[in-house]
C-alpha cells in the first residue's frame, strides 16, 4: 500500500511538471524516453536469442 501512495504522489509531480513545460520539451524528453525504452528492449531481445541458441 505504501508504495502505491508513494507511485501516485510520483506520478503527480511528474505530469505536473509535464504541464508547465513548453511543448517542444516535452515532445524532446518523450522521444528521448522512447528511443531509450526501444534501445532497451532490441538489447534485450538480442541477448536473449543469443544464450538460448548457445544451450
Amino acid at each position: 500500500m505504501l508504495f502505491l501512495v508513494a507511485a501516485l504522489m510520483l506520478l503527480g509531480v511528474v505530469l505536473g511538471t509535464v504541464a508547465h513545460t513548453p511543448l517542444t520539451v516535452t515532445l524532446a524528453a518523450a522521444a528521448g524516453i522512447a528511443t531509450w525504452l526501444a534501445v532497451f528492449a532490441l538489447r534485450e531481445r538480442h541477448g536473449r536469442r543469443r544464450r538460448t541458441s548457445a544451450n
